[in-house]
């Protein structure tokens, strides 16, 4: 056997990640004759924390910037003498991949050659070590006893491991054209702390901590191969130092599991209750049954694995109950089929200059050059991050809502513009977000009548136009560019029936199905809102009676009732724009999705709101009420009267006030104190 490969500066790629996170320590840990070098984006599975072990060691150096970036690293390998690349920078998971698989042949395809060509043209690395997975492989038969050795055939079924496989084409080739000493590994899954929660385990721990249930993809038969974080790292070192060049190593293990069973035994370390504690959710587009590999080859330089399974994932689980907060916000990555890549509003948060692409212009935060520049991500979530991180594209500018929205982002140092695009019109949709470059789009826009929705009844085509095709195309423009779309919708699509009786305090729930029809407004609304259940990137906000502290904008529902000579009297469920429209920004920032009554928990009735307003506002005000069925004789359309169950909101959010509490905090108190 050849002697042991002995490294001098070796630059890893992606350390702020998960596994080379612990691949970094442990080379600090062991081998300070070694400088490392990391260069890492902070992309938002990436996190600075990570790197905590080895910040204070000499022989530590961290570089903030993208492999995509040939300037930077041509000038990394020269200045930092680099003879060793540990290449992990990657986009990993597969659920982004089937959102936004450009960015993964950006990243994984393109950033892998542009470290090839650096190497090329430096002439000085002497071991390119390349990442790749075992999903290169593809499927593996469900009766195979033997599992894919390393010169098994490549066949990918996932835009992910398909960018892998062709990274790992370009890797090969510079080996044998060029004579690059490249060696490549394809490994299980790794679990472990650290581990961003997009990923089963720790995903399942931290639902499993909070009493969530855990989402499991199809009926959870598919079975995988899972290795402690730190029997992986050791696997790298071994490889660092006796793998063979243009050779590929499998990192795997021969014990499976299913994800069921998965599940089950995380329910057991909580003690959940397993049958009420597990859902089925819809499968990925396409979902591996197996991946098996052959790990002998490996196992010949002297790895074996060294955790066993109930070992490691009880310390996996005492990690992540003793840092729960470690990334963050990260209610978005908790969702059954979260893609982080279309809201990079998540980006990791770094104190300091960002790395461009002038090699001359990129900063370092090294011990041993004494800077002060590496610094943990910032644990206040509010104004910096938001700036930084979020941008928003605004539909509805000259509607109520849209301006408040607008005012709302330039309160908190939120970037935003307002779409120029007609929601009609799909190519000038894809203009604005070619344009704007958002993170999140906003979608106020809609046609609720001229002065009213009486207006409507007359004007069905252009109803169905915007209400409906425009909201539909809006939404499938931004699933086609990776983004969440919050849709501020109405709750005016619900009666009051037998099953949710006047005055029973019964709501209507998410989950129930329209049952108004009374108005043609309400029935495109009830069918875009059917529609939209198909787009798992939309945040569907039903609105009710949206009252705001503006009491003269002939919008707002008290401007508009106390204009009236006569009004009904019905309890209904409202929003109180003032209170929930800032919540509405943070759903997007928590990336939540589905639809939402978007109302103040309870129902006050008109009466009740019009006596407020005597209280607080006009001392002299009168009014007059009227039955429904003298009602319908001066207005065109029917109108909508129900309650809605606002408790999945209340969970989200419990400081959310009731109603009445809310209607006199942001609005009649405020104009109170106006009036006087």
């Amino acid at each position: 056997m050849a002697s042991p490969y002995n490294p001098k500066n070796i630059l890893i790629t992606g350390a702020a990640g998960f596994i080379a996170s612990h691949v970094c320590n442990r080379l600090i840990r062991n081998y300070p004759q070694y400088n490392i070098i990391v260069l890492d984006k902070l992309d938002y599975c990436s996190n600075l924390k990570n790197l905590n072990p080895s910040r204070e060691s000499p022989n530590f150096k961290f570089i903030r910037g993208d492999i995509a970036s040939a300037d930077l690293v041509n000038f990394i390998l020269v200045t930092e003498s680099i003879d060793t690349i540990m290449h992990f920078a990657a986009q990993t998971h597969v659920d982004n991949s089937f959102g936004n698989s450009f960015e993964f042949t950006k990243n994984n395809i393109y950033g892998t050659h542009v470290l090839l060509e650096a190497c090329k043209v430096t002439g000085q690395i002497r071991r390119f070590i390349h990442v790749s997975t075992d999903e290169v492989y593809g499927e593996t038969d469900q009766d195979a006893v033997v599992g894919n050795h390393e010169a098994s055939q490549l066949l990918p079924t996932n835009p992910y491991s398909a960018t892998k496989a062709g990274a790992e084409m370009l890797v090969m080739a510079y080996g044998r054209s060029y004579g690059l000493p490249v060696i490549t590994t394809r490994g299980n899954n790794v679990y472990g702390p650290n581990q961003f929660p997009e990923k089963m385990i720790p995903k399942f721990l931290l639902l499993a901590k909070s009493g969530k249930t855990l989402p499991i993809h199809g009926d959870g038969s598919n079975v995988r191969s899972y290795l402690y974080c730190e029997d992986v790292a050791e696997a790298f070192e071994v490889i660092l130092h006796k793998g063979e060049v243009g050779h590929v190593y499998n990192i795997g293990t021969k014990k499976e599991r299913r994800v069921i069973d998965v599940a089950k035994e995380i329910c057991k370390l909580f003690n959940m209750n397993q049958d009420k504690s597990i859902k089925f959710v819809e499968n990925r587009p396409f979902n591996d049954q197996r991946y098996f590999l052959d790990d002998e080859k490996l196992k010949n330089l002297g790895w074996s694995e060294q955790t066993p399974w109930e070992e490691g994932l009880r310390k996996t689980m005492e990690w992540y109950v003793s840092n729960p907060d470690w990334w963050g916000d990260v209610s978005g990555a908790l969702l059954p089929h979260p893609r982080m890549l279309m809201i990079p509003g998540i980006e990791r948060q770094f104190d300091g200059p960002d790395v461009n692409n002038s090699a001359a212009s990129f900063v370092v935060n090294s011990p041993r050059l004494k800077t002060s520049a590496f610094q943990e991500p910032k644990s206040d979530s509010t104004s910096a991050a938001e700036k930084s991180s979020m941008k928003f594209l605004i539909y509805g500018r000259t509607g109520w809502i849209g301006g408040l929205l607008g005012k709302i982002c330039e309160k908190r140092g939120i970037p935003f513009e307002y779409g120029r695009g007609r929601l009609e019109n799909r190519s000038s949709l894809m203009a604005d977000i070619q344009n704007v470059k958002p993170t999140h789009v906003l979608n106020a826009a809609g046609l609720t009548g001229r002065p009213n929705i009486d207006w409507c009844e007359t004007h069905k085509p252009e109803t169905i136009r915007v209400n409906v095709a425009g909201t539909l195309t809006l939404a499938d423009v931004c699933r086609e560019h990776g983004l969440l779309m919050m849709n501020y919708a109405t709750g005016c699509i619900f009666e009051y029936d037998d099953a949710h009786p006047l005055g029973s305090g019964i709501g209507f729930k998410e989950e129930d199905k329209p049952n108004f029809a009374g108005s043609f407004y309400s029935k495109t609304k009830a069918m875009v809102e059917e529609l939209l259940k198909e787009y798992d990137n939309v945040c569907t906000l039903r609105v009710r009676m949206p009252i705001s502290s503006d009491l003269t904008n002939p919008r707002n529902f008290i401007k508009k009732i106390s204009g009236y000579n006569k009004v009904v009297n019905i309890p209904n469920s409202m929003t109180i724009l003032d209170e929930l429209l800032p919540i509405s920004v943070e759903m997007a920032k928590r990336n939540l999705s589905g639809i939402w009554n978007f109302t103040n928990p309870g129902a006050l009735s008109h009466n009740e709101i019009l006596e407020m307003y005597k209280s607080y506002i006009d001392p002299s005000f009168e009014w007059a009420n009227f039955t429904l069925e003298e009602q319908a004789k001066v207005i065109v359309a029917a109108r909508s009267n129900n309650e809605m169950d606002a408790s999945k909101l209340k969970k989200e959010f419990p400081e959310m006030l009731p109603l009445k509490e809310s209607l006199i905090k942001f609005v009649f108190e405020p104009n109170k104190k106006a009036t006087k």
